[in-house]
């Protein structure tokens, strides 16, 4: 997003200097004569310099647009382009069985959205859990690929990246690291974030009520009867945790993460690496929620999760009704 703004700025500066370029041209002959003389004081005033035609001046300023507009739209391209594979690589028939809300399953949309991987969804209920009765591994998320069932958010990742990209070397030190972070602290932290109050837990289950699979009563039961038992969870994990101050331990999180950076776009450098997509993905559920605004409003880390969602852009997800129409 910086260098999209500093492709337009600087769009927005070549087409000012034109246009003071060109009125500099079309002055008249009477005040490009006081220029050259010195003023009107001018002892040795020059003759006055010809005025373009139209025709230059049409030219002039085409040429001007057209460089500014595609600078930008160069510059724009560059930024906003995903991490798109080979057809020979692409992972085939994916299918991501998840909770909207969970920030594991969030992990494996961060990677396979970035990677322009097409996927589908199947949201499972999590009272159910109808939707893998089949899987002797009873949580989320689960992934099939090729046939393959693939579960553990970190284990499905390091499949996919042994998948698409063979030849790479093994995922270094740094990047290991800050994934065991993710993994081992970060997402410790968001649970007695989004249920610290009352208000706070009901708000967490609205969202996850709205985007889960549920029915029209479990909807009800889901938001009133979740939140509330969320709520007193919430303080026992924050025990469990050694967490004394709940939004001090995020921005705390959130600090650690920006300061790893260390000037850098990304933690990859130019471009995300896994463990920019790991802190994405789980982060993503509660940016919108109060706890995650709050989280943005009180630390450093609003830019390069800016960043992220330019370059993880739109979902990669099929949508079965559109597919459906094709």
């Amino acid at each position: 997003m910086r260098s999209l703004r500093a492709a337009q700025t600087l769009a927005s500066r070549s087409l000012l200097l034109s246009a003071r370029a060109l009125h500099g041209a079309t002055a008249s002959p009477a005040a490009a004569a006081a220029a050259a003389g010195g003023g009107r004081g001018g002892n040795n005033p020059l003759p006055p310099a010809p005025a373009p035609s139209s025709r230059a001046l049409q030219r002039g300023i085409a040429g001007a647009v057209s460089f500014s507009l595609t600078f930008a739209t160069v510059a724009a391209a560059e930024v906003q382009a995903k991490e798109r594979l080979p057809a020979d690589l692409l992972p085939q028939n994916v299918v991501l069985y998840q909770y909207q809300a969970c920030p594991f399953c969030n992990k494996v949309r961060a990677y396979l959205d970035y990677h322009d991987i097409p996927y589908k969804v199947v949201e499972v209920n999590p009272l159910s859990k109808k939707e893998i009765k089949w899987s002797e591994y009873k949580k989320v998320p689960i992934l099939t690929v090729d046939g393959e069932n693939l579960v553990d958010s970190s284990d499905i990742i390091n499949k996919l990246q042994r998948k698409i990209s063979p030849n790479e070397e093994s995922t270094n030190e740094e990047e290991a690291k800050w994934r065991r972070w993710v993994d081992e602290h970060l997402v410790h932290v968001l649970s007695p974030n989004i249920y610290r109050s009352t208000s706070e837990a009901l708000e967490s289950f609205d969202y996850i009520a709205k985007n889960g699979n549920f029915s029209f009563t479990e909807r009800f039961a889901v938001k009133y009867a979740g939140a509330a038992a969320m709520y007193f969870v919430s303080k026992k994990l924050k025990k469990k945790y050694n967490i004394t101050d709940e939004r001090a331990s995020l921005y705390d999180a959130a600090n650690t993460w920006t300061e790893a950076l260390n000037g850098r776009n990304f933690l990859g450098g130019s471009k995300p690496n896994l463990a920019d997509l790991a802190v994405f993905g789980v982060l993503r559920p509660i940016r919108y929620l109060t706890s995650g605004k709050d989280m943005v409003e009180n630390t450093q880390i609003g830019e390069w999760y800016q960043r992220m969602e330019d370059a993880v852009g739109e979902p990669s997800r099929i949508n079965e009704e559109t597919q459906g129409q094709e």
